[in-house]
């Protein structure tokens, strides 16, 4: 996966981020609509994190001379738990 292609990742989950809370508002009445929406809502929040964890990955790979190809995603509970 290549640098571009995560970019346009982290912009359709934005995006689609933008769009679920947007809709957060509007669907107050259907608590049903509203739970499902408040989970996809978590799983984008998590991808992007994803997203991000593995640009920065790729761009220390770089940095430091090595193969950027080389980083991978990882999962939830690692980039869920970074300490900052």
């Amino acid at each position: 996966m290549s640098d571009e292609s995560i970019a346009a990742r982290i912009e359709r989950l934005v995006n689609e981020e933008q769009e679920l809370r947007g809709r957060e508002q509007t669907d107050r009445a259907d608590p049903d609509a509203l739970e499902r929406e408040r989970e996809r809502l978590r799983a984008v929040e998590v991808e992007l994190d994803q997203c991000w964890d593995l640009l920065r990955q790729r761009q220390a790979k770089r940095s430091a001379g090595l193969d950027p190809d080389e980083a991978a995603v990882r999962p939830a509970s690692t980039v869920e738990n970074y300490r900052q």
